[in-house]
């Protein structure tokens, strides 16, 4: 088996081993994230909006942190699109 860091996995590249028969066996915590990401961009998320002091904060379920890896104290991008935005993890 020989470790390779961007094996191709559903659009995304992560690191995983390929046999010299041609078997490839990706790592399985990267592999749940991308697996998770799929499922997610199926479906609608709902999110729910409170409020601290004068800031509005928008509450992010836990699939989503654990999908993408955000962390509390994370700076993330907001990004406009007319009435819409997106969240972008700033790294």
């Amino acid at each position: 088996m020989k470790y390779e860091k961007e094996l191709h996995f559903n659009e995304f590249h992560i690191p995983g081993w390929r046999c010299s028969c041609g078997e490839v066996y990706y790592d399985p915590e990267h592999a749940q994230k991308i697996l998770l990401l799929n499922k997610l961009q199926k479906e609608a998320l709902r999110a729910k909006l409170g409020r601290i002091r004068s800031n509005l904060v928008l509450r992010v379920p836990r699939q989503i942190e654990k999908a993408l890896n955000l962390k509390k104290g994370e700076v993330v991008r907001l990004e406009m699109n007319g009435r819409q935005f997106t969240v972008v993890p700033d790294s």
